[in-house]
């Protein structure tokens, strides 16, 4: 039988309560006796009207069922079967003014749009992978995969292939052109970038210039504003890093010395909770602490330390 701790009207695993005690509070600034009080405090105020939901599902289920059992097979009369479903509470009407808000929400979950993972709490080395997927290389996901046609001597081949290199570049800057367009010209054509009085100056074969078509694009930089190491634009709330490098390996073959475009890809991460028991909980509990950082393990090469970060 599993032993029970008593604290105000909980009846809480005793190795929950210790893993609590002894492993999630320290640390946090919240003593034993709040976080207990509070949660006792909500329980008592939300296990009711759990208990009543949980009520009203089981009759709604109930309902449905002598419905369907009586009309067995598809349903013939859609606005019969509606009028069943509003009789019984199961459909209602629709509000005349109906606005939802949120507030204290990251605007990576209320105002951007773009990918989430999904990952398991227990694996963590799935779970920082997935959190720092927030940014990546272009240039590394065309040239890895089939994005980039292998044909005409484009194969990725053991070594760095330069004409599959080539067509990335190219590639990446049409990405450019569709999201942070110029106002003249292409960012195909470009030889330089540069910040000019706050604004983003394209240089383009030729010696002409060129600006954004939408000055709002440009974020900002860093480094040196006529030579920065890197150029931030927007494009429907994400991100696109030019990274400029013209002593690396690519940046050096590249009129404006371009070496990487990072995007910004997965937005957030969802850390699944797979485990229904106490003790799967506790295992969960401590993955969450271990993405934290609040733990070190010896890799596997060298036995030499390291602490995952974020």
């Amino acid at each position: 039988m599993t032993q029970r701790t008593s604290l105000y009207q909980l009846h809480v695993d005793s190795a929950l309560y210790r893993f609590i005690d002894q492993q999630v509070l320290p640390g946090t600034g919240v003593s034993s006796v709040t976080f207990w009080k509070g949660f006792d405090q909500l329980v008592q105020d939300l296990a009711p009207k759990n208990k009543a939901l949980l009520a009203e599902r089981d009759r709604l289920q109930t309902e449905l069922d002598q419905w369907h059992q009586a009309h067995p097979g598809p349903v013939n009369d859609m606005k019969a079967y509606q009028a069943f479903l509003h009789d019984i509470g199961y459909l209602v009407p629709v509000p005349a003014k109906a606005k939802a808000t949120t507030r204290h929400v990251d605007a990576e979950l209320a105002l951007q749009a773009g990918p989430q993972l999904v990952v398991p709490i227990l694996n963590a080395r799935y779970a920082l992978n997935a959190a720092n997927a927030r940014w990546g290389s272009l240039y590394d996901a065309l040239y890895g995969t089939d994005v980039i046609s292998e044909d005409n001597g484009c194969a990725k081949g053991p070594g760095y292939n330069e004409k599959r290199g080539a067509k990335v570049i190219e590639y990446a800057r049409y990405v450019l052109d569709r999201t942070v367009p110029l106002n003249k010209g292409s960012h195909i054509d470009s030889t330089g970038y540069a910040v000019v009085k706050g604004a983003l100056v394209v240089s383009l074969k030729g010696g002409k210039t060129s600006a954004l078509a939408d000055p709002k694009q440009f974020v900002g930089y860093q480094g040196d504003a006529a030579h920065p190491s890197s150029v931030l634009l927007v494009h429907n709330g994400l991100h696109l890093d030019i990274q400029i490098n013209p002593t690396s390996p690519i940046g050096a073959n590249d009129p404006a010395g371009v070496s990487d475009l990072v995007v910004e890809a997965a937005l957030s991460t969802i850390l699944d909770l797979e485990f229904g028991r106490c003790s799967g909980r506790r295992r969960q509990a401590t993955g969450l602490q271990q993405l934290a950082g609040h733990f070190e393990r010896h890799a596997d090469r060298g036995c030499a330390q390291r602490r995952p970060q974020l």
